[in-house]
């Protein structure tokens, strides 16, 4: 089924009274992707909130990782005595051969150090290899608490609940432990906003029953992949509904009920055209905010490999395009989304104040 908007829509208005500059992993374009140094500097340059993605340990740690699967942003290869633990599990339907964090003590994962994920199109990350743990969602808020001190500006939190099907399955779920994170710390409790996303459905919808006092503050966003894929927990419950039906109309009134927000793939807004040039804007928007939905699309980088084919530079997929990534950022605002998230929050804050 494809999405209501295949044809173009008129410029939107934003729904929110301020456009969110949202970091994707921190400034991942600039540091190594969930590491404190990464959330420092999209501090720094101007982020709204930071965003880290939540996995859990053996002993029920929640650690910042955009997988469980560890192999590729971390050095845990090298490390000869965890050799042993290198294995192949189903995540969601799909086979992965790694290294889990489900498999390690919160204690054997801190001897573990980041590594760059895309070495080969940021390789100025990867020379930061080796030099930084891996936090803790404790330690992710205790650092942001700090930093919001120190300038003078609340810090908002967006954390993503990722596998939470797995996770529940295994005896680890996340969302009891992500909410208890969140009522320990007088920064979280009593006064950052935050925005806690899942692809998947089941998990925002018991997360909605249990805010309680947090709900002012704390909004719910209902991720969105690629059309034709499902929200896991639908798969696992032998249900038909896809992201396709879910960005229809009815879809974004049905998610409405339990959530604040949507995350769409950013093609799913503007998508591009058959030569890779940037398109015209679909519906989306003007629906999602017909049912009340604020819309943050993912995720804007700057380099040649990730933008529109009219909007790179010369050079290779690895060179930095910093005016065809504000432009790009541009053209989305211009179809009124409330917000997005971004590898370089610098470029972000630029395109949001021109």
């Amino acid at each position: 089924m494809a999405v209501s908007t295949a044809d173009a829509a008129p410029p939107a208005k934003p729904l929110a009274d301020k456009v969110l500059v949202l970091g994707h992993r921190g400034a991942s374009a600039l540091r190594p992707e969930h590491t404190l140094a990464s959330y420092g500097q999209a501090i720094e340059d101007g982020a709204d909130f930071v965003e880290p993605d939540l996995v859990m340990t053996r002993d029920g740690a929640l650690v910042a990782r955009h997988e469980n699967e560890i192999s590729g942003t971390t050095d845990v290869a090298k490390h000869p005595e965890f050799v042993a633990r290198r294995t192949t599990k189903t995540i969601d339907g799909q086979s992965v051969t790694g290294w889990f964090t489900e498999d390690f003590t919160l204690a054997e994962f801190k001897t573990l150090r980041a590594r760059e994920r895309l070495p080969e199109l940021r390789p100025g990350n990867a020379k930061f290899d080796g030099q930084f743990a891996v936090p803790t969602f404790d330690e992710i808020i205790d650092f942001v608490a700090a930093e919001s001190k120190t300038r003078g500006r609340v810090i908002g939190i967006y954390p993503e609940i990722k596998h939470s099907t797995w996770f529940k399955g295994i005896g680890l779920p996340m969302e009891d432990a992500v909410l208890a994170t969140i009522r320990k710390h007088a920064y979280t409790a009593k006064t950052a906003p935050l925005f806690i996303q899942s692809f998947e459905i089941g998990n925002l919808k018991y997360l909605r029953g249990r805010l309680d006092e947090l709900a002012p503050r704390v909004k719910l966003i209902q991720l969105l992949g690629e059309a034709k894929e499902q929200p896991y927990d639908t798969v696992a419950n032998r249900q038909p509904l896809d992201y396709a039906q879910m960005m229809q109309p009815q879809g974004l009134a049905d998610i409405a009920k339990y959530a604040d927000a949507i995350g769409p793939n950013k093609l799913s807004v503007i998508p591009r055209t058959a030569d890779g040039k940037l398109g015209a804007p679909t519906a989306l928007v003007t629906d999602a905010h017909a049912a009340k939905l604020l819309v943050h699309p993912w995720t804007f980088r700057p380099e040649n490999y990730f933008l529109p084919s009219d909007l790179r530079a010369p050079g290779t997929p690895a060179t930095r395009n910093d005016v065809g990534a504000i432009a790009e950022i541009r053209a989305y605002l211009d179809a009124g989304i409330d917000g997005f998230f971004t590898d370089d929050p610098a470029l972000g804050r630029k395109a949001v104040k021109r």
